[in-house]
């Protein structure tokens, strides 16, 4: 337990390191968010001339766009797995240099098998970065501060997504989209050497991994408030005479997907992995056809790249206001609210002529679809204890990716069976209402009650 207050700052050398390491996971996620995007936005461009990489139908569009989604899931659980036991910082290095290599190299793609390959390529490393980015900041954010920080961090995906937008709009014509995929790559120029000497390891993982000397020197080094960085040992009482009836001992807690899948995590774990995997699915299901669907609903190849920006824009501001909330009522409820929210704006869009509305009922439901999102990872960090919480966001991220992968194929299923914008709409309307229930059945963290095991003592010999 921490002893001092969640509201103040031990100096600002500690300020200054939780915000460094604040901005380094936030600008790695952007370009989550910016990658996320992208690809949607030229996908007309791709599907219009097959000169680029070969002859697109919307099916085979559709499976291309999961094959990030396959990469990233894949990503993500093996993060998981080694960021528990390797430690964050390690995990953080190695997923940036990948995924800027990745993006650069599918800017030079030239047939459409090199396109997806290096897209599952790209999304092992963007895998790597989601889930190791929230068990870093749930790690390193006051404890009252954790929804907001974990929403700063993860509003990088929908604010990447207003940023591929624009660029696209801006940039494509004179760039072109092998140029736009080339900007995804910056990230190894000026963010690696920045995480490389600026992000420290995580004083928490250490010690639970039992480095704790080696936590303390870091808490000593970056001016951390030690006992709030550095869980005191638990003691462990032991029976001092024959009549003692009990002994109470504390029980180790389980590390990595051993723990997440242990008797008392096992029902928030598979609700959890339930409710990523509808925000998900929605997610990158809107954002790879959205503007398809906006065209066959009466808008132009240009104007339907302004529902990208106006999806992921609402998500952004809509996000951080949510986390306001989130931290003083709770993030499952308000993740059920916006759940919700996104199901009624959905099913409300085929009704809806005035391009004004529309582009309101659009941003309300990127709060429900994208803000949806910053808010479920911070929800899965704090659920789940530092010795599992890496596999805890890992495993949220990667089975959410299930919903990622089927989102751009159910989305190409329906584009190409030539089914209007109106079933689209519908469909992932009825998906936010699963996820708002399956939010709203998640139980109490354990992580918030010591667990303990009654142990009958041997009875004394006479």
């Amino acid at each position: 337990m921490a002893t001092t207050s969640p509201d103040v700052w031990k100096s600002p050398k500690h300020r200054r390191t939780v915000y460094s390491v604040l901005g380094i996971v936030g600008i790695a996620i952007l370009f989550d968010g910016y990658d996320l995007v992208i690809y949607g936005a030229v996908l007309s461009t791709l599907l219009d001339d097959p000169s680029h990489i070969g002859a697109l139908s919307p099916a085979v569009a559709g499976t291309l766009g999961s094959y990030a989604m396959i990469g990233v899931m894949i990503g993500a659980l093996t993060a998981g797995a080694i960021g528990d036991k390797l430690g964050r910082r390690k995990v953080m290095l190695t997923a940036i240099a990948w995924f800027s290599i990745g993006m650069a190299l599918t800017a030079m793609a030239n047939s459409i098998a090199m396109f997806g390959f290096l897209r599952f390529l790209t999304g092992l490393g963007v895998g790597m970065i989601v889930a190791t980015g929230g068990a870093v900041i749930a790690e390193f954010a006051p404890r009252n501060r954790r929804n907001l920080f974990n929403a700063i961090v993860y509003s990088g995906v929908p604010a990447g997504g207003v940023m591929a937008s624009l660029l696209a709009l801006l940039l494509e014509d004179q760039i072109g989209w092998r140029g736009l995929f080339f900007i995804g790559a910056t990230p190894i120029l000026f963010l690696l050497p920045l995480a490389y000497f600026a992000l420290p390891e995580s004083p928490r993982w250490l010690a639970s991994r039992g480095h704790r000397k080696e936590a303390l020197a870091l808490c000593d080094r970056y001016d951390l408030p030690a006992a709030d960085f550095v869980p005191a040992e638990a003691p462990v009482s032991v029976p001092t005479t024959s009549a003692a009836r009990t002994n109470t001992v504390v029980a180790p807690e389980r590390t990595g997907f051993a723990g997440i899948f242990s008797r008392a995590y096992l029902p928030g774990t598979l609700l959890i992995g339930a409710m990523s995997f509808i925000g998900l699915l929605s997610t990158y299901g809107l954002n790879t056809w959205l503007p398809k669907i906006m065209e066959s609903n009466g808008a132009s190849s240009h104007d339907s790249l302004y529902s990208l920006l106006f999806l992921n824009g609402g998500a952004v501001f809509g996000g951080l206001i949510a986390s306001w909330f989130a931290d003083r009522i709770g993030a499952k409820t308000i993740i059920t609210s916006t759940f919700f929210l996104a199901a009624i704006c959905l099913a409300s869009l085929p009704f809806i002529s005035s391009w004004p509305l529309m582009y309101t009922a659009i941003a309300l439901a990127g709060i429900g679809v994208l803000g949806t999102q910053v808010l479920t990872y911070g929800l899965t960090s704090n659920y789940f204890g530092t010795a599992c919480r890496a596999a805890g966001v890992a495993w949220c991220a990667g089975f959410g990716r299930l919903g990622g992968i089927f989102g751009p194929v159910i989305g190409g299923v329906i584009i190409g069976a030539g089914f209007g914008p109106t079933y689209a709409f519908f469909i992932f309307a009825g998906a936010a209402v699963i996820g708002a229930i399956c939010t709203g059945l998640i139980p109490r963290s354990p992580a918030e009650t010591s667990v303990a095991i009654t142990v009958e003592p041997t009875p004394a010999r006479v």
